[in-house]
């Protein structure tokens, strides 16, 4: 028994050292949709921007977050290449891209779905590599 519960802990000790590494990995993937080129998350979905987004700094918070979930960063993420951490409003870490935070759109139900691209007065685009 002993030496399967050393085991059990040291498989357990690698599956978190590995969600610990995935999520402080930047969205560097792209993928492709029918306007082209786009920023995906891990999951392959599209990644979008908000215009009122400035200064490095989300203005989408409560409902909006909601509607246009944070792509997010844990704790302790790094900037890497083009991509930066912000913190947002409530302490939690977002990424961003060139300074933009980025967000999925919650009716985007499979990879390469834009349906983002535009809402609200414009105000939301697909973010590009």
């Amino acid at each position: 028994m002993r030496g399967l519960g050393l085991s059990v802990l040291a498989v357990g000790a690698v599956l978190m050292t590995g969600a610990v590494a995935f999520a402080q990995s930047a969205p560097a993937k792209t993928g492709d949709s029918a306007k082209g080129k786009v920023l995906t998350d891990a999951k392959g979905m599209t990644l979008y921007v908000f215009d009122k987004d400035s200064g490095g700094k989300s203005a989408c918070n409560g409902q909006c977050a909601t509607n246009w979930p944070p792509l997010m960063a844990a704790a302790g993420a790094k900037a890497e290449g083009s991509y930066t951490v912000v913190t947002r409003d409530d302490g939690a870490k977002q990424w961003a891209y060139k300074g933009k935070p980025l967000y999925t759109w919650k009716n985007d139900k499979k990879a390469g779905d834009i349906t983002g691209d535009g809402v609200a007065n414009n105000a939301w685009h697909i973010a590009t590599p």
